[in-house]
This record gives C-alpha cells, structure tokens and sequence, in this order.
C-alpha cells in the first residue's frame, strides 16, 4: 500500500538492465519517502529472479510464473499489471521506456486513469502548490523530461492520480549494488486470478530478435559528430580518429537526419544514452535532446568553430575551430606521442 513499484522486463530468464537501473533510482526514491521498493516479474521460469533484484534494494518481488506469460504479450500483462496496482494501490509505478514499456505503459496507466510521464530523463521527489486551488502537495513524483523539440526540460507532476507513472530510457539512469546481502520477500501470486482465458487469446508462434551490431553503450570512449561534419564523408574523419584512438563512433540526431551516420549510433533522447570515460563531441551544437544522452559521461571535450555552442557549457575542454582542421591534427599527435 502506498509503495513504489517497478516492473521488471525480463529476457531468458535475466533481468533487463533498464530494469536493474529502475530499481537503483527507485531504492534512491522509496527510502526518501519511507516506503518499500517493490518489483513486478512476468513470465516463466523466474526461479532466479529474486537473486538477481535483492541487491539492488528490493523489499518485495512479486511473481507471476506461467509458461504463457513469456514472451510478453499485452493483453496478460497488462491484466496483471491493472489487477495488481488496483490491490496494492502503489503511489509511484516505473518501467523502461523500450518496446515493452511503451506498449504496456499506456495500456496500464489507461486503465487505472492515472496518466504516465513518457522518455523521462529525471525523478526526483518534491513538492507542488496549486496556488489557483490553494493546496500544497508534498512527495511528489517530479517526472523531467525534454519537451517543446527538446527546446526546454518540462518537470511534471501527478497530484491527484495514483500511481504516478513514469517510463525511463535504458542508461538514463545508474545501476548501482546497494547490498549485496540485502534480502527481500518473495510472494508468489495465482495467475488466475489475475488473467483471463480471452486475454491468453494471442499466442507466440515464433519469435526472432535481431541482435544489434553496434553497442556503443558499452565503449570507454566515443566520438561523436553533429550536422557540422557536412556530410557522411565528413564522417569519415571522426572513424579515422576512432580506428586510432580505439574508440566508437556516434552521433547526434540532426546528423543521423541528414543520412550522415546511421540510426544505430544516435546518442540523445530519441538514441541511446551513453556514459563513456571520454565523449569527444565534433561538431555538435549541443541541444537538450542530445545532451540528456551523454551529460554523464566522466570527461566531455568539445570541438566546435562556434564558441558560444551550448554544449560548451557542459565540456570539460573546448577546442574552438574547424573539425576538419582539428581532428587531423589529434590523430597526428596521438600517433607521434604513442610511439
């Protein structure tokens, strides 16, 4: 009752690492308002589930463990999902913001009538004053998030409908052991009585997912170029730079829209969100959409001939000049000092 509960995206028996994320934030979150960090497992087989979300700070797992539960499909999901929310009466529900949570999110929150904050990039708890109604709301679920193109950050709050619910991009936010010892319950629920026949109407005959090629998520270091490269030869400089320093390539999304580098290497809101050691930004301007993407990342170099680019704000260093001047030069020195 009144708990903070996060629903768990599982694949072959292990729990999604946005997941794992939304339980690191969501600990962060329940403990600054007293309550318990609930986790919601789907699907079949979930025998380790509770090993692998215990450290992360859970109290409570629910499990529903039915071979029809897995892969996900939306109609038992989200049955479970409304019936269980409709029992417990969370104050506060998080879930990715992949292809299951943007299928599922919206289902659920439709039903319950409490609205959901899509792609946030923050939670934080505060409160609100309704200054027209004179009332002062306390605990709630700040939703943040680029909005307006990703022209300004938009903090959203839910004052009266419960639970507030909120779907968050995979790396937006920390995973982080709290207690390696930290033990939990486990309550192990009668599928039945949560899903009907009609809903298991949609069965999985055969299920491919293509696995990426490229997983710059995972890269220490990232060049990354914006629409000031010119164009897709242009690059080529910044793979050039890669090949030498053992780095991946990535991209802001006017870059990606310009057919200059593929979709796969997007970093922002609307990409991946990426933490490297070293984030080199070449020609990038700097908006809020592509900074929500890389902002933690441990030391950010800017290369850019406007030196009044916004994401100067944020860099560590700031080379002012061409990209196509500079980037020949570091491969240069890069080679002659490593030797």
């Amino acid at each position: 009752m009144n708990n903070l509960f996060v629903y768990l995206e599982i694949e072959n028996g292990k729990v999604e690492e946005v997941s794992l994320e939304l339980l690191t934030k969501g600990r962060t979150l329940a403990t600054q308002l007293h309550c318990q960090l609930e986790a919601v497992a789907i699907g079949s087989q979930l025998q380790t589930i509770g090993e692998q979300v215990f450290p992360y700070g859970a109290d409570v797992l629910h499990l529903f463990d039915d071979q029809r539960l897995s892969p996900y499909t939306s109609l038992p999901h989200t049955a479970i999902l409304v019936n269980l929310f409709k029992e417990e009466k969370p104050q506060i529900a998080l879930m990715g913001a992949t292809s299951v949570g943007r299928d599922l999110g919206p289902r659920v929150s439709s039903a319950l009538f409490s609205g959901l904050t899509a792609d946030c990039t923050a939670l934080e708890i505060g409160d609100h004053e309704e200054k027209k109604e004179g009332k002062t709301y306390h605990d709630l679920l700040y939703q943040i998030r680029p909005a307006f193109g990703g022209n300004i950050v938009a903090t959203i709050v839910n004052p009266d409908n419960r639970p507030q619910m909120a779907t968050v991009r995979e790396g937006v936010m920390k995973k982080e052991i709290f207690d390696t010892k930290h033990q939990g319950q486990i309550i192990t629920h009668d599928v039945e009585k949560y899903v009907s026949d009609t809903d298991f109407a949609v069965s999985v005959i055969e299920r491919h997912i293509e696995s990426s090629k490229i997983n710059i998520k995972a890269a220490p270091i990232i060049i990354a170029g914006g629409y000031g490269m010119g164009s897709k030869e242009g690059f080529g400089l910044l793979y050039d730079l890669a090949n030498t320093i053992g780095a991946e390539v990535g991209a802001s999304r006017a870059a990606v829209d310009a057919g200059f580098c593929e979709h796969e290497r997007q970093i922002g809101q609307t990409g991946v969100t990426v933490r490297p050691k070293l984030y080199i930004a070449c020609g990038i301007s700097g908006q809020i959409q592509h900074i929500a993407g890389m902002q933690e990342s441990s030391l950010i170099i800017a290369i850019n001939s406007d030196p009044n680019a916004p994401i100067n704000t944020i860099a560590d260093y700031v080379i002012t000049g061409e990209v196509e001047t500079v980037i020949p030069k570091m491969i240069k020195y890069y080679k002659k000092n490593s030797k």
